[in-house]
């Protein structure tokens, strides 16, 4: 439930719709028949690949679907969990489910499935299912060596191959799409049907029709954070993007006005240079900050002016350009950077005999704001970075 959680949906509500969830996926698990242990064997004897076609089906949507939701920020990626990867434990426990299944006749969530509707061979199952997870427990510090030994973190293949997470992606549904045509071929052998190599029906039209969605998806659902950076990497681009700025004056104008409309400061410096000094009503704020949830809605809060700052001006116009981009409003960028703020306001020198009515002004005005900007600087707590509430979920199949 990621995208509504915990906007929409509360995190107990969660459990119960996911609870609500879990029970019909199980109702369609046994409709769609893997509560009979002779399909979910069948793939193993080539005369029925259905589970093959259900569980790659589901994997390959779900990984288009999650890049479509984390396109359209509608989810954290951040906060998905990989799990970590153990090789040879991988190896040895697939080993030992690929014998289970094959013997058994089902996998730990079709015996449960299958076990739902009376299936006394499933409830078998699991008791030997729970038997092992007991040795196992019992005995894990004898096993614990093997069990961690080859660890790798929590690669993702894409980046471990070198490719583009959509080229991935696109050459995933490819290989399920080419699996599904070989082994319809696989089953009517085995079968005894006869063979034919094209065929157009409602089935082969539908399986068709999704896997052009899914391909499409595949290639457009892009990585926004490398699509966003690359945009901006293009320094002319940058420099010349039209974007609201405010100067020194007016920002210094606006921390000291106490009723002027309320600002939302963006810092964009490192941690050590905020914590070091920053304005009051600024939030430290990284590039990774745009792509998360939290900073996400930070940045949704309306009435509100955002004035992007750094210690030079094109990385505020970077930032801001890919704000604007992703949708945001009223943003606006502080001219010439803080390195100009603090060139005209808390390092100000007066105008040596000024002769016009402005340069008295600006006199007046920068003497004033520098001592009591740099006041509202000493007196300011920072506040560090943008807060996220949520955390990351372990656990999945």
């Amino acid at each position: 439930m990621g995208p509504l959680v915990p906007d929409i949906i509360s995190g107990n509500l969660n459990y119960i719709v996911a609870f609500i969830i879990g029970i019909l996926f199980g109702a369609i698990l046994e409709q769609a028949g893997f509560s009979t242990s002779r399909k979910l064997v069948g793939l193993f004897y080539g005369y029925d690949f259905t589970v093959l076609r259900v569980f790659f089906t589901a994997g390959v949507t779900a990984m288009v679907g999650l890049m479509g939701l984390s396109y359209f920020r509608l989810i954290d990626i951040n906060l998905v969990y990989i799990n970590p990867t153990f090789v040879w434990s991988a190896v040895i426990g697939g080993i030992i489910m690929g014998l289970g299944f094959v013997l058994g006749g089902f996998c730990p969530g079709t015996s449960v499935c299958a076990a739902a509707i009376g299936k006394i061979d499933a409830m078998i199952f699991i008791a030997g299912s729970f038997l092992g997870v007991l040795i196992f427990a019992e005995g894990y510090p004898a096993f614990e060596s093997l069990y961690k030994a080859s660890y790798l973190g929590a690669p993702r293949i894409f980046e471990t191959l070198n490719i583009s997470q959509n080229m991935f992606a696109f050459l995933m549904v490819l290989v399920a799409l080419t699996a599904f045509y070989f082994v319809s071929l696989i089953e009517k052998k085995v079968n005894g049907e006869k063979l034919t190599f094209f065929e157009i029906n409602k089935h082969n039209v539908l399986v068709g029709g999704l896997g052009l969605v899914l391909l499409t998806g595949s290639l457009v659902f892009t990585d926004s954070k490398q699509s966003y950076l690359k945009l901006v990497s293009d320094e002319n681009f940058v420099k010349n993007y039209p974007l609201d700025e405010i100067d020194s004056d007016e920002l210094a104008f606006r921390l000291i006005c106490q009723r002027c409309e309320q600002l939302q400061i963006i810092d964009l410096r490192s941690e050590e240079e905020y914590q070091k000094w920053s304005f009051p009503q600024s939030t430290l704020f990284s590039i990774d900050n745009f792509f998360e949830k939290e900073p996400n809605l930070f940045l949704k809060i309306k009435k509100t002016k955002k004035i992007f700052v750094a210690n030079d001006e094109l990385t505020e116009r970077k930032a801001a350009i890919m704000a604007l981009k992703m949708g945001y409003k009223d943003i606006r960028i502080l001219k010439g950077g803080l390195n100009e703020f603090s060139k005209e306001i808390l390092n100000f020198e007066p105008i040596k005999e000024p002769k016009t009515p402005q340069e008295k002004n600006i006199n007046r005005f920068r003497a004033k704001a520098k001592i009591e900007v740099a006041e509202l600087i000493k007196n300011n707590k920072p506040q560090g970075p943008v807060q996220k509430v949520q955390k990351r979920a372990l656990g999945g199949c």
